[in-house]
């Protein structure tokens, strides 16, 4: 198994990475989490990996720490929980604020996630209670949740960040119509896109 990436980072398009190796690029998911932890193209960047093999696919997904990629571990092991909802969990919560969440049965919180409707989030307390014990008991760092009361019932049209914030979003698992409202409702004039979507996914949750 590829447990740990070391190399020049070539490329930074949310929520992929693309990291040369001695003249070899891997293409690498991280969370948006972890994403924000990156340095400038060009870089040396070091990641910790879990390495997924499917029938039509393999994938590495990339952790900025062991905590997160132990946590990605768990997740994935849940009844209904496949990588792609894990990176959409960590994406929306931060390692610490997930095992909040769990640890305080707060439905409420994890239903704000991308995929996670209350049955799965009920399951996902259940299932991942005792075993994120483990990882000890972590303060959740405060996020805003007013984002603005503006009706934004349609998709409007988007510039290069707003357009590169989307397609994050919706690889994270959003809609387009519910991403759209977001990256609306938080944008400011010269935002960039990696500060867009931290913004628009604190406005989920």
């Amino acid at each position: 198994m590829i447990g740990r990436i070391e190399g020049r980072l070539l490329e930074k398009q949310p929520p992929e990475i693309l990291i040369d190796v001695q003249g070899v690029g891997y293409e690498i998911h991280m969370p948006m989490t972890s994403f924000y932890q990156l340095p400038a193209v060009g870089e040396t960047v070091a990641v910790y990996t879990h390495f997924v093999v499917r029938e039509d696919a393999q994938l590495l997904f990339g952790f900025a720490d062991k905590m997160e990629r132990g946590l990605f571990r768990e997740l994935i092991k849940a009844n209904g929980v496949g990588p792609k909802l894990g990176l959409a969990i960590l994406s929306g919560m931060s390692a610490a604020q997930f095992l909040n969440s769990v640890q305080n049965e707060d439905i409420s919180a994890l239903v704000s996630l991308p995929g996670i409707g209350k049955k799965t989030a009920e399951r996902l307390v259940v299932e991942l209670k005792d075993r994120l014990a483990k990882f000890g008991q972590q303060q959740a760092i405060a996020m805003p949740s007013d984002v603005g009361n503006k009706p934004m019932d349609a998709i409007v049209p988007l510039n290069d960040a707003k357009e590169e914030a989307q397609s994050a979003l919706i690889a994270l698992g959003y809609k387009a119509v519910q991403a759209n409202k977001l990256i609306t409702a938080v944008y400011q004039d010269g935002m960039e896109s990696e500060n867009l979507i931290r913004e628009a996914l604190k406005a989920a949750i």
